[in-house]
């Protein structure tokens, strides 16, 4: 599907593509000017004076699968939609080992056309992997005496495949430098010496020591002793984790070749920032690193953090209730605001994934978001994903979109014979985000407001998150949402349906205002619905699945839809 058929499907108007949408392959100047925003974008500062840097998009699926269902994925594809007018951040596998002699391998294909490709652009790249730490469990780190042994060390001398923030610090860069000090790397730093920025995104996913299990590692009794209070143990674990993930983040840079990839390349971590959860329940804490004054130590612990924006299929998070995505990334703002001052240059992107897969073995536990949606008689679509993740974009700003697909999941639709689709492609909706990321550069007014509107916080209503918050954090501002004539009744639960959401910016001051709104309503198209704009008045919107925007005007009392 291209731009031209997600816009006439109603997913953006004519009026916000501005000419953008469509397929066709711009003329060189064009891409070349299309590639210098997108460069201009990813170097910019967070504390630039221009404003916040505009938006890009990428994936985690990169299409590193030989079967040729995953090609859009690639990066040569990649390029073409570049090509096309797409403001992305080009993704690569991370690969290691040998370079194959065979001009038409499949690797060779893979990474040579698109790395010289983005040289010729002057374009960011970012290579994927997995937990780069995962190899310490396994042979021969697991192996080693206990007192090398960068593993857990159980009181009883046993020896787990999970690592201890207590464990030596050596092994961590040792292993790091494996993945950046090989025949692949070097080839991809021939061919491309001199990129604007490098991101090496981690998954993070390996396991760890979790605190509430400190004292089952004898090291950390050798240290500190049994009887500690929690705060001490979050404390003591998270120390470990940032002189640790640091070590390996030290080791990868110093396995470059290049000096100018080690000036220009940050690690950024799968949900390295933030607690979505913050308040869901009282037993949140267990499930962080809080100590007093140091909520969470990602922003200290990575260059950058992907937290997750997920409606996961193992769990009850939907887009159209309290216990949704959108809620819990209003916890997020705050934490954002402090993760710059500890890290002013902190790259703050987010992953989203609709919960959808095609396994049929996960499907008897955890069936696809989509299709639990779809047999309640709800409508899923491109549509409904762009709306519910434009929320998150408007309301974040962050650095980078990451679209989540399974690393097999198909670009188009894989049919039967029969011309049933068997397993849907992610295309569509990998399309239906490039153009909400587009927007904000084609469309001069929403850029504008990108650079330098300011979140207005709903202090009428309190986050419905509310267990066990720390004192120094209950004054934090943590509701965004506007308060609507469809909102239900408090009290609210977790499944409590919320027909709309919607966010509003702010620019001037009174009675010189003006109001950025945005509204998107999951289940239905909504007409007439009245949003409260804080410290202003009630005005009344039409809301679509897939989002809308609307300017108002304080001195005039108006209100235009963009």
């Amino acid at each position: 599907m291209d731009l031209r058929a997600l816009a006439t499907a109603g997913l953006v108007t004519c009026l916000l593509c501005q000419g953008a949408c469509s397929a066709e392959q711009l003329d060189e100047a064009e891409v070349q000017r299309i590639a210098e925003e997108i460069r201009t974008e990813a170097v910019r500062a967070n504390d630039d004076p221009a404003g916040y840097p505009l938006p890009l998009l990428c994936s985690w699926q990169c299409g590193h699968f030989t079967h040729d269902r995953v090609a859009g994925w690639r990066p040569e594809h990649q390029m073409q939609m570049i090509a096309e007018g797409h403001h992305l951040l080009p993704w690569f596998s991370h690969p290691r080992g040998e370079v194959p002699t065979d001009p038409n391998s499949f690797t060779m294909k893979y990474y040579q056309a698109a790395i010289q490709r983005a040289r010729e652009l002057r374009l960011p790249l970012t290579f994927v992997a997995s937990q780069w730490e995962s190899g310490l469990s396994g042979k021969p780190y697991l192996d080693l005496p206990a007192e090398q042994n960068p593993n857990v060390v159980t009181v009883e001398g046993k020896i787990l495949g999970k690592v201890s923030p207590f464990g030596p610090v050596a092994p961590w860069q040792e292993i790091g430098r494996t993945f950046t000090d090989n025949p692949w790397m070097k080839q991809i730093q021939e061919w491309y010496p001199d990129p604007p920025l490098v991101i090496f995104l981690s998954n993070n996913e390996h396991h760890k020591l979790q605190w509430t299990e400190v004292e089952t590692e004898q090291r950390y009794l050798d240290k500190y002793g049994p009887g500690r209070d929690d705060d001490f143990k979050r404390k003591a674990v998270g120390d470990g984790w940032i002189e640790r993930y640091r070590a390996l983040q030290d080791g990868l840079r110093q396995g470059l070749a290049n000096d100018t990839w080690k000036q220009n390349s940050i690690y950024v971590g799968y949900d390295a920032f933030g607690l979505p959860h913050f308040g869901r329940w009282g037993g949140w804490i267990a499930y962080s690193l809080y100590t007093k004054g140091r909520l969470d130590i990602g922003p200290l612990t990575w260059d950058g953090g992907s937290p997750s924006y997920y409606t996961d299929d193992w769990n009850n998070r939907r887009d159209f209730h309290v216990w949704s995505p959108q809620v819990e990334f209003m916890n997020l703002v705050f934490m954002q605001r402090q993760a710059l001052e500890l890290n002013p240059q902190f790259w703050f992107e987010f992953s989203t994934w609709d919960g959808y897969h095609n396994d049929p073995e996960r499907s008897k536990t955890y069936p696809s978001t989509r299709a639990t949606l779809r047999q309640a008689g709800q409508t899923y679509n491109p549509e409904r994903y762009a709306g519910f993740v434009q929320f998150a974009l408007w309301m974040m700003r962050p650095r980078a979109v990451r679209d989540f697909r399974g690393w097999t999941e198909p670009w188009e639709d894989t049919v039967d014979e029969e011309g049933h689709v068997t397993w849907e492609g992610g295309g569509p909706y990998f399309l239906a985000l490039a153009e909400i990321v587009d927007r904000v550069y084609v469309n001069e007014t929403l850029r504008d407001w990108w650079r330098k509107g300011e979140l207005v916080p709903n202090r009428a209503r309190r986050h419905p998150y509310q267990a066990s918050i720390p004192e120094e954090y209950q004054g934090a501002d943590r509701w965004f949402a506007l308060s609507t004539t469809l909102d239900p009744p408090e009290p609210w639960g977790l499944t409590t349906e919320l027909p709309v959401f919607a966010l509003a910016l702010v620019q001037g001051d009174a009675p010189n205002r003006q109001w950025l709104v945005y509204a998107h309503s999951p289940l239905a198209d909504r007409q007439d619905v009245g949003v409260t704009i804080p410290e202003f008045e009630q005005v009344t919107l039409d809301v679509p699945v897939g989002g809308a925007f609307y300017l108002l005007t304080e001195a005039t009392k108006t209100v235009n839809k963009l």
